[in-house]
């Protein structure tokens, strides 16, 4: 599994819409020291936007 699928995978967890046969399917590809870097990744975008958003409307 390249990194754009792990990107992909890890997104649609984060939103929670995935097709439980495309979930089964990802399992036996996911290299989970990818999926855990990739993770941590978006949760830091994540809140990295959230804070800005707070800066901007409280500013």
């Amino acid at each position: 599994m390249n990194v754009l699928q792990t990107i992909k995978t890890v997104a649609w967890s984060f939103i929670g819409i995935r097709k439980h046969s495309e979930f089964q399917a990802d399992l036996g590809k996911v290299n989970p020291f990818h999926v855990i870097a990739v993770a941590l990744l978006g949760v830091a975008l994540f809140v990295g936007a959230l804070v800005l958003l707070v800066r901007w409307v409280a500013g």
